[in-house]
């Protein structure tokens, strides 16, 4: 039985068109966009919801921790607060904190999530699924689209042992990795080595083509690569050459990888990169807070390379200040404005271009509005202040560069809502569960404030 959403204005691959009605069967999945001849209406402007390219979920507990300068603070420091939380959580905790961090998600105007999940085992060691069904239940519990990307970690460094902090991302081999993979096979996958400098290039191949008997030919392959100079630096050392010239040599990097961050990419390694078809996923807000740089995307866009974004570290949980973000840097980086705009403004094709990207890092239909795909779609307020008195397209020019998620009148997923004027619906609930979670690990004070 088919159900439908009605809109005044939709943004489709046709571009903005006028008062149409979605129509969407009982899984979610539109079928057909159709012309609305009444006039009541479910939301003003109706845009594809935002693929959530890359996320650590179990990170939104980091929020507000970390700040104090401690010498020549970096990636590198940050990286062991990060450990120390993930050394102390269970899948009790797990399970709270990612409904926290999928709930904002959905309030922030992202529908679908690539969760790069790397926190395996138990606290004490024990091996198993638990850790990652905690995921798997919190995306559930909040209605947001899962692609569950488990990560393959092996190595400690180029060449390094495990340090006393990644013991719980360690998998034995390919076989106890495939193990998990086939406990979570319930949900839509794909696999993630993490990095050059965890796994080998050589143990990649090997971990593909496991992958690949178990889950068939088509699915993501997400990997971080060349994110802070120092990592580019000691691949060097290791292997001879950078991490991305490293990868493109040793796998077979087609349209189903994905290269996270990439913001130390060359030249010559964003063309090979758009030239294999891979794309690249930039978390701008977390790139910012980390201190990694800057990534060349007006670069990849003049190639033509597919981009999307995600929220890394979820500290700030925002799809259109991602998007700000990422503007704003290629315009201080290349000292010139309308960096990724078109003539036909910033909003609309910024927001196109990242949707569009997001669903192919998801191998998901998502990220546009046309039959076939899932009915995940965020709507505009016309009565916020950034966003009074504007036309469509002159509004989605106005969301990035004066809005935020506060923008957002309401987010549906699958045709069903999930958040209305920035509120979720099971808040107070998710709020409490959150709250228990951080007193539990002891990173709330007696008022409910975080400390660090």
């Amino acid at each position: 039985m088919n159900s439908f959403l009605r809109f005044q204005h939709i943004l489709t691959a046709r571009g903005i068109e006028r008062h149409k009605r979605v129509v969407f069967d009982d899984s979610g999945r539109i079928t057909a966009l159709e012309d609305e001849e009444g006039d009541e209406f479910d939301g003003w402007l109706a845009l594809p919801g935002m693929p959530n390219a890359h996320s650590h979920a179990f990170q939104r507990a980091l929020t507000g921790r970390g700040e104090a300068a401690r010498g020549e603070d970096s990636f590198w420091s940050w990286r062991d607060a990060m450990y120390r939380l993930a050394n102390a959580v269970t899948p009790d905790d797990l399970y709270a904190i990612a409904r926290r961090a999928y709930a904002d998600m959905l309030r922030g105007g992202f529908t679908s999530v690539a969760e790069f999940h790397y926190l395996h085992h138990q606290p004490d060691g024990r091996r198993g699924a638990e850790m990652a069904r905690a995921v798997v239940e919190a995306a559930r519990a909040t209605g947001i689209r899962l692609v569950l990307l488990p990560v393959y970690y092996r190595h400690g460094g180029f060449g390094l042992p495990p340090a006393s902090g990644q013991h719980r991302f360690m998998h034995r081999g390919v076989d106890a990795f495939i193990e998990l993979l086939d406990a979570v096979s319930d949900v839509p996958l794909g696999i993630a080595p993490h990095s050059l400098r965890a796994v080998e290039p050589g143990e990649i191949a090997l971990l593909e083509k496991a992958a690949v008997e178990l889950l068939g030919p088509n699915f993501p392959r997400h990997i971080h690569i060349a994110e802070q100079r120092r990592e580019v630096e000691a691949c060097r050392e290791a292997l001879g050459m950078s991490p991305i010239e490293a990868l493109m040599d040793s796998v077979g990097v087609d349209e189903q990888w994905q290269l996270i961050h990439a913001t130390h990419a060359s030249e010559l390694e964003l063309a090979l990169v758009a030239g294999a078809g891979a794309g690249v996923v930039l978390c701008p807000l977390t790139e910012a807070y980390l201190g990694d740089g800057i990534f060349p995307a007006t670069d990849m866009a003049t190639l033509g390379g597919s981009m999307a974004i995600g929220s890394d570290s979820n500290v700030r949980l925002d799809a259109i200040e991602e998007l700000r973000l990422l503007e704003y840097g290629q315009r201080l980086a290349n000292e010139r404005r309308a960096c990724l705009a078109t003539e036909d403004g910033l909003g609309r094709p910024l927001w196109e271009r990242l949707s569009a990207g997001g669903g192919r890092a998801l191998q998901q239909r998502v990220g546009v509005l046309e039959p076939g795909a899932w009915a995940d779609i965020v709507s505009l307020d016309p009565s916020h202040f950034a966003l009074a008195g504007l036309g469509p397209e002159r509004a989605l020019d106005a969301l990035i560069t004066a809005g935020d998620a506060g923008c957002l009148e309401s987010v549906w997923v699958g045709g069903r809502v999930r958040a209305t004027a920035g509120a979720f619906a099971d808040e107070a609930e998710v709020g409490a569960e959150y709250l228990s979670a951080l007193k539990r690990l002891e990173l709330a004070g007696p008022e409910g404030e975080a400390h660090g």
